[in-house]
């Protein structure tokens, strides 16, 4: 199914469609809060190359979430345009953004978010399951390999309980590259982890963007700032710096 046949801004422009795969432009989001309008995001414009490693930091409540769920396609935005991968996912439906989300974002959470009654190599599979975007016989076997990229092939067969925090993130960006998705996003992905485990996790990270995939973090912590190639900073929901 075609997303749009619009052509992107970048195409608009005259550049290289690959160059670019997230693009925000004019983009606010405004919730009603008490029956009291609250501005989430103010204006927000900026751009992600293919292939990038960008870090957003911020707060607490300074909009960096917010921005991260109109990436990904889960809200809306109130007024402005959101381009990912040549889609412009702010003028989809439901039914259209679940299909354009589950081929082309892989999201990690900062609590993992793995299934208990499903083995790890059933959890890394189910995206697969989902949008058939792979042959039933291959599953499996990509699967097993997914879970090898990340170090943790040997725990296939568990159940996410017991493997440490450390293994479940592990199996958890596993699953999230299931379908090879464009871009995989990270809400808080070391958040729950103490800070030795927490570095092999954004070492993971860096693997996989020196390997060719767009990586795109969430977080308030700033330690972050040593394994990405730029860092986004949110104050109140504007942009108030970009450090590469």
């Amino acid at each position: 199914m075609s997303m749009s046949p619009t052509p992107s801004p970048a195409e608009i422009r005259g550049q290289e469609p690959s160059s670019t795969i997230v693009e925000l432009t004019g983009v606010s989001k405004t919730f009603n809060v008490h029956a009291e309008p609250f501005t989430a995001l103010n204006d927000v414009s900026m751009t992600i190359g293919r292939g990038e490693y960008v870090a957003i930091v911020g707060k607490s409540g300074s909009g960096k979430s917010t921005l991260l769920n109109m990436i990904t396609g889960i809200d809306r935005p109130s007024s402005g345009e959101i381009w990912v991968d040549g889609a412009a996912i702010h003028g989809l439906n439901e039914t259209e953004l679940a299909i354009w989300r589950g081929s082309n974002v892989g999201v990690v959470f900062q609590f993992f978010q793995l299934l208990p009654t499903l083995t790890v190599i059933e959890n890394v599979m189910l995206p697969m399951d989902f949008c058939a975007t792979w042959r039933a016989d291959e599953r499996r076997g990509r699967a097993l390999a997914l879970l090898d990229q990340v170090g943790i092939s040997d725990q296939a067969s568990k159940f996410p309980a017991a493997l440490s925090g450390g293994q479940q993130q592990r199996a958890a960006i596993a699953r999230a590259l299931a379908n090879d998705p464009s871009i995989l996003v990270a809400d808080e992905p070391t958040g729950n982890l103490d800070s030795q485990t927490a570095g092999a996790v954004l070492d993971l990270f860096s693997d996989l963007s020196k390997a060719g995939k767009t990586l795109l973090i969430v977080t308030h912590e700033q330690e972050v700032k040593n394994f990405v190639e730029r860092t986004i900073t949110i104050v109140d929901g504007r942009i108030e710096s970009v450090l590469s």
